[in-house]
């Protein structure tokens, strides 16, 4: 399997996951972003389901660790 650039993935889950939880506190339905997002999330972790997709892409991101922002800087 293909595996996501980390910084990628890390991007993508975080703004499904805050999108979600805007959405929730609305009691709105999922918008066509967070539609794209789950899309995006189950391509990117080969997954049918974006449940299990986040619990994928938490799993590989606790796998790998996060690279030093200093040395992208540089």
């Amino acid at each position: 399997m293909l595996m996501p650039h980390p910084g990628f993935l890390r991007q993508v889950v975080d703004e499904y996951e805050a999108l979600s939880a805007a959405e929730a506190a609305r009691a709105s339905e999922p918008s066509p972003r967070a539609r794209d997002l789950a899309y995006t999330l189950c391509v990117s972790t080969g997954t049918r389901d974006v449940r299990v997709a986040l619990e994928t892409a938490h799993r590989l991101l606790g796998a790998r660790p996060e690279p030093d922002r200093a040395q992208l800087v540089e």
